[in-house]
């Protein structure tokens, strides 16, 4: 086992007592498109001991430009990212336990999927997910690290409940509708999600073998179009103890008050309806009476129908959650939800 990691144990930061902590550390990676296929190969390969993959998508063609852990044949198997991510991560390193959770997080498991771990980290594509996460981090008191990119550019910021300000000391709000850039507008180069996940990665090295002090209290920003690297100092956000969240115990996305059923994938052309209840769908009947109205495909983790004459295809996994492909006009998307699934 040494042999495997022996150039990291070589480096001082890590050594022999570094490892084994990594060795020992248990991780829920919220998220494994582009910035989570990286960090989960990372993280794997310096074996941190036990890893939860934890996404709610399924592989695209479109994700192959950037989401490194995949590739043509999990496009033409339609397998979900974790179960495709989990198959690749075990041939790469089969010594530690991977946890695959095909689950849209919400504020019903948010806290039974990460309760049990020492670290969080942020693969995700948007906010209502990062405040999510925010909330039940400094409820728990789990450290956990944000991360975004876009276009050539991204940022990070490492959170460590009590000791650090929180995601909402530095964004009490979400950004407005269309006020931020989206990978739909700006595009994304991998190599900016390359650079932005191995900050991340770094970081949890940093904090898993017992070395927190060496995080700053601050914003890294990067730019790899025009080679740039930023840090802002963020330490005095909330000497006024101010913040919503961290200060005031206010927890409005675990509680379930803010965040919504509905949302438009980044760069999917495609928008995801989750049902207000929980229910298991009796897939056999399902496709028996789909196919009366289209093409219907199954491989066991989700149902794919497209209707005949029509652009959209419809991705449909047990719990009742749908991805309906070819728009990203929400009131469309869920008249084609009503249509063909009658909830």
């Amino acid at each position: 086992m040494i042999e495997r990691y022996r150039k990291q144990i070589l480096f001082d930061g890590v050594g022999e007592e570094g490892q084994q902590r990594l060795l020992n550390s248990r991780v829920a990676l919220v998220g494994c498109g582009a910035l989570g296929s990286v960090i989960a190969q990372t993280i794997v390969r310096a074996g941190f001991g036990f890893v939860r993959l934890i996404d709610r998508d399924f592989v695209d063609l479109s994700n192959l430009q950037r989401q490194v852990l995949y590739d043509e044949s999990d496009v033409e198997q339609r397998l979900p990212k974790v179960v495709a991510a989990a198959v690749k991560l075990t041939a790469i390193n089969s010594e530690i336990e991977i946890e695959p959770v095909l689950a849209d997080v919400s504020f019903e498991n948010i806290i039974d999927l990460t309760k049990d771990v020492d670290l969080i980290i942020d693969g995700t594509d948007n906010f209502e997910v990062r405040f999510l996460i925010n909330d039940a981090a400094v409820e728990t008191g789990t450290p956990w690290i944000h991360a975004g990119c876009v276009g050539s550019h991204g940022q990070v910021m490492t959170i460590i409940p009590g000791e650090t300000p929180c995601l909402r000391c530095l964004m009490p709000e979400i950004p407005d509708p269309g006020s931020a850039e989206t990978c739909d507008t700006a595009g994304v180069l991998a190599s900016a999600i390359q650079v932005v996940a191995s900050l991340q990665v770094v970081d949890a090295i940093k904090l898993l073998t017992g070395q927190k002090e060496l995080i700053s209290q601050s914003l890294t920003i990067v730019d790899v179009w025009d080679g740039s690297l930023r840090k802002l100092d963020i330490s005095k956000l909330n000497e006024s103890q101010t913040c919503p969240c961290c200060s005031q115990g206010d927890r409005v996305w675990l509680e379930g008050e803010r965040g919504s059923q509905t949302s438009i994938l980044c760069g999917r052309n495609s928008v995801q309806i989750s049902p207000s209840t929980k229910m298991s769908l009796p897939f056999a009947e399902l496709q028996e009476r789909l196919e009366q109205m289209g093409e219907v495909k199954n491989n066991s983790f989700l149902l794919i129908f497209k209707p005949k004459e029509s652009d959209h295809e419809i991705t449909i996994f047990q719990n009742g959650r749908a991805i309906i492909g070819g728009t990203e006009d929400l009131s469309e998307a869920r008249q084609l939800y009503a249509r063909y699934l009658g909830y």
